[in-house]
């Protein structure tokens, strides 16, 4: 068993999210410039209240995509580290499971009044070591702060069932009880976001977590923890392990582990949800997405055009329901043009720079990878219509830059369609009619979202009814429902049979016990009787 010199620290008025003591090194969430480190911080896990230095010595730089700057360095967490912190979530779960949910339910409270307070330094965290706008980091912080307002409500999420008096004397009601052990395995592309849809309903179902964070950009998750730490998450409840596939795969072995929640790739997705589901383990993988919007030539222009370049280009393609594909209806592909416009107008720049419109990629081998898939569209016969691989952004000449990209006539057989690309580039293709525009999306592997948009009521509604895609939009681009609701990707898209957050993701993390009881009198009965017990009176 490892043991741990250093102590949770109690003080966080004078921790706050700025940077902690780690030993003789520092860490720090990223608020200061890089250039400014001559030591790179090396990045703690969180183990059993303590955020503890890894004795490792394996790390991987976490990057600036924007300057090519090291931010800090993170540990390949060894495999007795792993076990400490999965026996520290193990050791913590008797107390927590039977903690009042109301009082779970109060430290959901606290921790998205925390999460308030320091919005600017999780967003600044999350622009430096992710590269988004400052206000798209701002964006990824709300939609996860959304999460945690929906686990304040837990008491009433997670009511059982009560039928009195099923048969004589009999009443029988059901309870979700906690699994147990829980983990969380997150993407680089949305560091608050994931984890917020993770934890806090995992915790709040009376779970403890294991939380692996990207490699490419940790800091937020850490700067959570220890909010939620200040909120009063007792030690051992939440725990963070950093790493790559030996600890993904660790998380899909670990008996201790009871579920594992995933967002990522497809290739990761569906190797977590074989892995892990054979070894007995609930699994829910989201996971890749090619997002199609339809439109139709009744459709508002200035409205249709504004959300597909916001919705195509933002964040610099790097979202799971990023529209990635216009399907043009008729007379609408002569709205091409004025698409180029709008695109041509965004400006590209540091994140951190207050006229960004969209930021760098988040390494060189993502631009590597997204630049090929534009040249293999051209070589296969695609009009590129807006050219961003070559863009130089004056101050950040070394950063992972690809200005807004537009390719036309794409064809469903082009490799730039098939694959998600996850990058600031848009497919046009042409369809004659509603009916061939459904069948070249429902054609697609995926099922993440689709749009469309048009003023026609009876167009919406076919398009809803016919179209094979968990999240619909009607003149909605980004069709990702509020908490309450559940992120319902579907086909190739997602894994498992319980979506994230909502009330689904409540069940996923919580298993159901019914209790059957029964209260008779101590002379009460005529005999024993084998045979089956019915709700028939007469037996």
């Amino acid at each position: 068993m490892l043991r741990f010199s250093l102590q949770r620290v109690r003080n966080f008025k004078s921790l706050r999210p700025e940077l902690f003591a780690l030993g003789n090194s520092r860490f720090s969430t990223a608020t200061e410039p890089s250039s400014k480190q001559r030591n790179p911080p090396r990045v703690p896990n969180l183990i059993g209240g303590s955020f503890v230095d890894s004795k490792s010595s394996e790390f991987i730089d976490v990057i600036n995509p924007a300057t090519q700057q090291v931010v800090s360095q993170l540990p390949l967490t060894s495999n007795e580290e792993f076990k400490a912190a999965v026996s520290a979530a193990k050791q913590a779960f008797p107390a927590w499971r039977n903690t009042p949910v109301t009082t779970r339910q109060r430290i959901m409270f606290k921790l998205q009044q925390l999460i308030r307070r320091d919005i600017d330094k999780l967003a600044m965290n999350i622009t430096t070591e992710q590269g988004k706008t400052l206000k798209d980091a701002h964006g990824d912080v709300f939609r996860g702060l959304e999460v945690v307002e929906h686990a304040c409500g837990m008491a009433t999420l997670q009511m059982g069932e009560f039928v009195p008096n099923v048969s004589s004397g009999i009443d029988t009601y059901s309870i979700r009880e906690p699994l147990g052990v829980c983990a969380g395995i997150c993407p680089f592309n949305f560091p608050a976001m994931i984890p917020l849809w993770m934890f806090p309903i995992a915790v709040t179902c009376g779970n403890t977590f294991v939380l692996k964070p990207s490699e490419k950009d940790p800091g937020a998750s850490l700067m959570l923890a220890e909010l939620a730490m200040e909120a009063g998450l007792p030690d051992g409840v939440l725990n963070i392990v950093h790493g790559t596939h030996n600890i993904v795969n660790a998380i899909c072995d670990d008996e201790d582990i009871r579920a594992v929640s995933f967002v990522g790739s497809n290739t990761a997705g569906m190797h977590i949800y074989s892995r892990a589901s054979a070894k007995g383990k609930r699994v829910q993988s989201n996971m890749g997405a090619k997002n199609h919007a339809i439109v139709l030539p009744d459709a508002s222009l200035d409205a249709t055009l504004n959300a597909l370049v916001a919705a195509g280009f933002g964040a610099a393609g790097q979202r799971c329901m990023a529209l990635s594909t216009v399907v043009f209806v008729g007379d609408s592909k002569s709205w091409e043009d004025k698409l180029l416009e709008r695109a041509k107008a965004l400006k590209v720049n540091s994140g951190t720079e207050p006229d960004a419109d969209l930021g760098p990629v988040i390494s060189k081998q993502a631009k590597e990878r997204i630049c090929k898939l534009i040249q293999n569209g051209v070589e296969s016969g695609a009009r590129l219509v807006l050219d961003g691989r070559n863009i130089v952004v004056p101050g950040y000449e070394h950063g992972n830059f690809i200005g807004p990209t537009i390719l036309s006539d794409v064809t469903a057989d082009m490799e730039c369609y098939k694959e998600e690309i996850f990058g600031p580039v848009l497919l046009c293709i042409q369809a004659d009619s509603l009916d061939e525009a459904i069948n070249i999306v429902n054609g697609n592997k995926y099922g993440n979202g689709a749009s469309i948009f048009t003023s026609s009521g009876v167009a919406a509604r076919k398009f809803q009814t016919e179209i094979e895609a968990g999240q619909v939009g009607i003149n909605v681009p980004i069709p990702v429902p509020l908490p309450f609701f559940s992120f319902t990707g579907s086909k190739a898209s997602f894994a498992g049979d319980l979506n994230f957050y909502g009330k689904a993701g409540v069940q996923f993390y919580t298993q159901i016990k019914t209790v059957t009881q029964q209260w008779k009198g101590l002379t009460s009965g005529s005999g024993v009787s084998l045979a089956m017990p019915t709700s028939q009176k007469s037996q």
